[in-house]
């Protein structure tokens, strides 16, 4: 069993999914891209962004520039983060 951390959000009637990867993933565009692709299967029909976090706790979003952009603007806080389950 995998377990990840994540969330979906429906807003100004876009609904997309937040998962937490480790930073390296974002430092890298093909592992990024091969993530979004890979948990896009747990999200079917809406766009996926990654979000990791540095040593100090600030986020970083990687994936639709219009979502990333958005997020960035958002407190972690008001994420309603949960932990899924993959079997």
């Amino acid at each position: 069993m995998t377990k990840f951390q994540g969330a979906v959000i429906s807003e100004q009637g876009q609904k997309f999914a937040i998962v937490v990867v480790k930073r390296h993933i974002l430092q890298m565009q093909s592992q990024a891209r091969e993530a979004i692709l890979n948990f896009s299967g747990f999200f079917p029909g809406i766009p996926v962004v990654l979000m990791a976090q540095d040593s100090k706790g600030v986020p970083t979003y990687y994936g639709r520039p219009d979502i990333a952009k958005f997020l960035s603007r958002v407190p972690m806080s008001a994420i309603p983060w949960k932990e899924y389950t993959v079997s």
